[in-house]
């Protein structure tokens, strides 16, 4: 016959080495979830965590979770494409109800940039890490107008860019000679006529005194009689102003600007130069235009300036 054995029939050393297993256990780190309610938007629900015991403290396991995680939590980065168009098109892929674009519009770096997680219409804040840019390359063309704009070229020079770039030359408009011609108070040269002229005239520039008086503020004044010459020493008209017409940005629209017939002359050579009227405002307003674009074909609001770093 057997009998049930009571407690004061376990062995001490037993009981003690259960007791300190349980202590044991109950001082490791053991998972903990910690509620968010309250603390504010752009979090979840809960935290998990550790807690350690015999520390008493919270160790986050968000790094080693993150490392098992497949795809980004969040989108980060900037996408840099070369056309309007592909800016219109990557914007729309991404957007939100958060999404804004904002311009400078400027030279010497226009840009538009979308920033696709900017901060929500409630007010809610967000990262603004995600962007797609876009920072109107320059044509070749344009690049070479404004390079040489102001510079001083000997006659053959100044004829071989003409013939280079006579894709880029452009009639006046009947608008254009109204505005232009009264307040440079000189006529618009044609394409052909301002090859020709560039090419094949040679100008002889006879300047005499007319006059010379000393102001009160003891600078002078000289008026000059000039005659412009052939080589037939017949007069010869010399027109002031031309117009192009390109395209500033690759694929983009064109944009038409003035410039003024300039030259120099001395020791029986002439030197040439153009200087292009307020083509910074001209490219300026295609910006702005092509701004205005962006934000119609992706419903965006649209701002000129930067958004915060």
């Amino acid at each position: 016959m057997t009998s049930t054995p009571t407690k004061n029939d376990i062995p001490t050393a037993s009981a003690a080495g259960l007791i300190a297993e349980m202590a044991k256990a109950a001082a490791g780190p053991h998972h903990v979830s910690i509620t968010t309610s309250g603390l504010g938007p752009g979090l979840p629900s809960a935290i998990p965590a550790l807690w350690d015991a015999s520390e008493q403290r919270v160790i986050s396991v968000r790094d080693e979770i993150e490392r098992y995680r497949l795809k980004p939590k969040t989108s980060t980065g900037t996408a840099k494409v070369e056309t309007l168009e592909s800016f219109v098109n990557l914007a729309n892929r991404h957007k939100t109800d958060a999404s804004v674009i904002f311009a400078s519009t400027s030279w010497p770096n226009p840009k538009l940039t979308a920033v696709i997680d900017y901060h929500g219409p409630g007010h809610e804040p967000d990262f603004l890490k995600h962007r797609v840019e876009y920072g109107f390359p320059l044509t070749d063309e344009f690049k070479a107008w404004v390079s040489f704009n102001g510079k001083q070229m000997e006659q053959l020079a100044f004829a071989e860019f003409l013939e280079e770039h006579a894709a880029e030359l452009a009639a006046p408009l009947d608008q254009e000679r109204t505005d232009y011609e009264p307040l440079f108070k000189e006529r618009f040269a044609n394409p052909n006529e301002l090859i020709d002229l560039s090419r094949h005239l040679e100008v002889f520039v006879g300047a005499k005194i007319k006059q010379s008086n000393r102001l009160q503020s003891g600078e002078r004044q000289i008026v000059f009689e000039t005659e412009h010459m052939n080589e037939k020493g017949e007069p010869v008209d010399i027109p002031g102003i031309f117009m192009i017409q390109l395209p500033p940005f690759i694929d983009g629209d064109v944009v038409r600007i003035p410039a003024r017939i300039r030259y120099r002359a001395g020791q029986g050579s002439v030197t040439w130069f153009y200087q292009l009227y307020r083509w910074e405002y001209w490219l300026r307003t295609r910006v702005q235009n092509d701004l205005l674009k962006a934000g119609k074909d992706t419903t965006l609001p649209t701002f000129e300036g930067q958004p915060e770093a």
